[in-house]
């Protein structure tokens, strides 16, 4: 009888030496799958978020084609419709406004404070979109782009590498990414901080929730940890060239 209890006690022994080497390993496993699995996960978010972005640029140029103009951006306040929602051309918000979801008919979702009715990012923050008020609201009146005439339009809207002192202007040299003189839409997401707000010089150039800045000048650049020169950056914008949104309009009989 005692040599077999003995037995038993070192079969249990044997097998919770066995168990804890086991979880040990499964730890150590984890530990490194972890960190990859969560780069995916975010990659995948960016890339979902990129798609989204070029949805609704192709909702926006549909839009001009069919009404003569772009619409204005959504307000805070405004459930995704444009603000103003009757067309007037004088935009309430041109550079920190949002997608107008609604008034172009594209899906929306919930954000991340609870609303509807905006387009939001994989990460649940509303999307930005700035549209140019230059030549007296032109592509923001209806017909009034055709009226002025291609060869007179020129949109003011910016996109530079860097962050620069100027405000109207890509001053650090070399770092335009867009073309004399500008483009009429940018259109981005916040990225994974989106919900705080990037408190680097880049991010802050474009309007989020922890900056004031509303100009028409934008930085895109790859993303950067909190560590670089300029402060962590995680921005996703794209732009609408002036010369596809013209070329598609002239093809659609909605500019002369």
């Amino acid at each position: 009888m005692i040599k077999l209890t003995s037995a038993r006690n070192s079969l249990l022994g044997f097998s919770l030496i066995e168990m804890a080497i086991v979880l040990f390993i499964v730890t150590l496993l984890l530990g490194g799958l972890l960190p990859a699995l969560s780069s995916q996960v975010e990659q995948q978010r960016t890339n979902d978020t990129r798609k989204q972005l070029d949805e609704i640029q192709q909702a926006l140029i549909g839009y001009a084609i069919i009404n003569g103009r772009l619409p204005c951006p959504a307000s805070a306040t405004s459930n995704g419709v444009e603000d103003p929602a009757f067309v007037t051309g004088t935009c309430t918000h041109p550079y920190d406004g949002f997608v107008p979801a609604a008034t172009l008919g594209i899906s929306s979702g919930v954000d991340n404070q609870g609303n509807t009715g905006f387009s939001v990012d994989s990460w649940n923050n509303r999307i930005h979109y700035a549209v140019t008020q230059a030549n007296s609201k032109a592509f923001t009146t209806a017909n009034l782009m055709s009226k002025t005439g291609i060869s007179n339009l020129n949109p003011d809207l910016l996109v530079c590498s860097t962050a620069s002192a100027n405000s109207s202007s890509c001053s650090v040299a070399n770092s335009s990414l867009t073309s004399s003189p500008g483009v009429p839409v940018v259109i981005y997401s916040t990225g994974k901080n989106g919900a705080s707000g990037g408190t680097g010089n880049d991010e802050a150039a474009n309007p989020n929730p922890n900056s004031t800045n509303n100009d028409r000048v934008f930085v895109s650049h790859t993303p950067t940890p909190s560590t670089a020169p300029n402060g962590e950056f995680d921005d996703i914008v794209i732009w609408i060239s002036p010369n596809i949104l013209i070329n598609r309009m002239v093809a659609a009989g909605k500019l002369p």
